[in-house]
């Protein structure tokens, strides 16, 4: 992982999800004997549209990643995340591991990336939704936010047919609660996800295994939700310590376009 995007551990099943009503006629259109699962494509959408639904709420996880190194040895980082939003256009999170420490602000007017063990940081005008924000912090400046899947499951965006294989695993537990586990494959990864049983369909756990790598390297989230959350409008602010020191981000997309000039 080298660009900033990646310090903000985020989730890389997006283009896994599909909008719910392509999604439906996709499983309609499925053999009998197909491996797909239409069930199991119709939780994700169901997963996917209740996720867009909720005005506000805060979501924590742990989330466990393999590296590889170039002599195949598998190596295990572990991070914490804590993601507060009220959508449209309110947002802050926290990614902590044992070498980086990044919060991400949005407020509706700006987006601020902070760095507080270097006491860095950055601001830059921000458009009027989360959703529009994600896709210009990832096309102009190759900032990926934490958990941008939660915003894009079930969206047009994201496209059903990836996925070669979905199986219903049946009912399980994460954290004492229950669910329903599915798996999935696609070309090069397969993962699996557990959705919370009942009127919730929330995401539980997300395990990705790489399959283009002989050491299948995996990447594990677990997440704790709170659905009625405490805060206010300054959670979202950014007030720099009196020692933090301004940077400016790099536009990413007018360098691409230089080089092309080139």
């Amino acid at each position: 992982m080298n660009r900033l995007s990646c310090v903000a551990i985020s989730l890389a099943v997006t283009c896994v999800m599909a909008a719910r009503a392509p999604a439906v006629a996709a499983a309609q259109a499925t053999p009998p004997n197909s491996a797909i699962d239409p069930d199991a494509i119709t939780a994700l959408n169901d997963m996917g549209a209740y996720l867009r639904g909720l005005k506000e709420y805060q979501v924590k996880a742990r989330v466990t990643s393999d590296d590889v190194l170039t002599d195949g040895q598998r190596i295990q980082y572990t991070s914490a995340t804590d993601m507060l939003v009220r959508n449209p256009d309110r947002l802050v999170a926290n990614v902590v591991n044992d070498r980086i420490e990044r919060t991400f602000l949005y407020d509706g007017k700006s987006f601020t990336l902070w760095a507080p063990r270097v006491s860095y940081y950055a601001t830059v005008d921000a458009p009027a939704t989360i959703r529009e924000l994600l896709t210009r912090l990832d096309e102009k400046y190759e900032i990926e936010m934490p958990f941008v899947d939660l915003f894009l499951w079930g969206t047009p965006k994201s496209s059903v047919a990836d996925i070669k294989a979905a199986t219903d695993i049946g009912p399980s537990v994460v954290e004492n609660i229950t669910c329903e586990q599915y798996a999935f494959r696609q070309d090069g990864l397969d993962w699996q996800i557990w959705i919370q049983k009942g009127s919730h369909p929330l995401p539980l756990k997300l395990v990705l295994t790489t399959l283009t790598d002989e050491a299948r390297p995996q990447h594990m989230v677990v997440y704790t939700w709170n659905l009625a959350p405490s805060f206010n409008d300054a959670a979202f602010v950014f007030v720099p310590p009196p020692d933090a020191k301004k940077i400016t981000f790099m536009d990413m997309s007018a360098a691409r376009t230089d080089a092309k000039k080139k």
